[in-house]
């Protein structure tokens, strides 16, 4: 079993054979009991007990405190193991969860070579989309279907709070919201390939996190890395199946 207990989510990943079980959760004040939620779901999915589970590692920002784990394992070596198992042409991984962003380099043998990471700071992370989806009275999970790239306007600052003051000020001159979206998705995909050309980018590349099923951070991320990038299908759960699989 993996665990991966984020910011936002924690998410689980039971191996059973050749079945895999999968359970997401909101992670809320407390990742333990996240983890432990988590476990129970899993295990009743399977029709398992928890004393037939083999062993479990878990990942994550809170990953130190759930207390069911056999091992804890950094998210970039989960991630880079995830991913490798299910894209084994992945060179370089691009993670944004809730609070921070990363850009991972995988070898031929799906191996960590290099990585960079942004924890310092909101900018480029589902936090300061969070954030602006608030400013503009939406949901963070609508921002992709209601970007118009046609409209787009700059958004200059990265810092979350003075870019939440831009936007109000934006909407207050009266400029789409759709326009005001698209900026706010460059202003991200600026930020996070910016930190990719640095690292060194090598293709295939591969978008993975809560934040790569908005298509508007996606198609942000294409432009300024000017590589084609794909968003894993399973991108909230590759930490998750790479700590199941470095347990088994």
């Amino acid at each position: 079993m993996g665990i991966d207990l984020g910011s936002v989510a924690a998410k689980g990943v039971l191996l059973d054979g050749r079945r895999i079980y999968t359970a997401l959760r909101p992670t809320g004040w407390s990742p333990r009991e996240a983890g432990e939620e988590i476990l129970a779901v899993l295990l009743q999915q399977a029709g398992l007990h928890a004393s037939q589970v083999d062993k479990t590692v878990a990942t994550g920002y809170g990953r130190v405190t759930y207390n069911g784990a056999d091992r804890t394992i950094t998210e970039i070596s989960c991630h880079a193991r995830g991913v490798f198992h299910l894209y084994p042409q992945a060179r370089t991984i691009i993670d944004i969860g809730g609070q921070d962003s990363k850009v991972i380099s995988i070898n031929h043998e799906g191996k960590v070579a290099d990585f960079a990471m942004n924890d310092r700071c909101a900018a480029g992370t589902g936090r300061f989309l969070q954030v602006m989806a608030n400013a503009l009275g939406l949901e963070v999970s609508q921002l992709g279907e209601k970007e118009k790239p046609g409209e787009q306007v700059t958004v200059s600052s990265m810092c979350t709070v003075f870019a939440e003051s831009e936007v109000i000020g934006l909407l207050a001159a009266g400029t789409s919201i759709g326009g005001i979206i698209a900026g706010v998705h460059q202003a991200v995909g600026k930020r996070v390939a910016a930190m990719a050309k640095k690292l060194g980018l090598v293709e295939k590349i591969i978008f993975t996190g809560g934040v790569a099923m908005n298509k508007g951070v996606h198609r942000a991320l294409c432009e300024e890395l000017g590589y084609p990038v794909l968003a894993a299908q399973e991108c909230q759960f590759t930490g998750a199946l790479g700590a199941a699989l470095l347990a088994l």
